[in-house]
């Protein structure tokens, strides 16, 4: 995402697997082609992906796909309790700042956990 909000895709691969090499070819291409260091790099937690990230942009932040850590979380509730848990979780996201965003998520978890251990 450039500093006006354009977004840009700069490579994508077909792959017969998902691995840490392809991914590594991946990030070796683009830094080849001069991109030359990754602020924060989004993934759906594909295996490798990260290993990848940090040998060739050790500086990156990594974060998880937020659509991909709530359908996970689904997947380990009751169906009934899924609204409240994904309208709770939500509420970490939409906090202002960072600390804010750790308050709720604390509650987020001492509400949940004892039902939940496993998301």
């Amino acid at each position: 995402i450039k500093p006006n909000g354009h977004k840009e895709v700069i490579d994508y691969c077909i792959a017969p697997s998902e691995n840490i090499e392809v991914w590594t070819e991946l990030l070796q291409n683009m830094k080849s082609r001069g991109l030359k260091q990754v602020e924060l790099f989004l993934s759906d937690g594909v295996v490798g992906m990260k290993t990848a990230l940090m040998q060739t942009y050790p500086k990156a932040h990594f974060q998880r796909c937020l659509v991909h850590v709530m359908r996970n979380i689904c997947a380990k509730v009751r169906v009934e309790d899924r609204e409240a848990i994904m309208n709770e979780f939500k509420q970490v996201h939409q906090q202002s700042n960072k600390q804010e965003g750790i308050t709720v998520l604390h509650s987020f978890y001492s509400k949940w956990q004892k039902a939940y251990q496993h998301a």
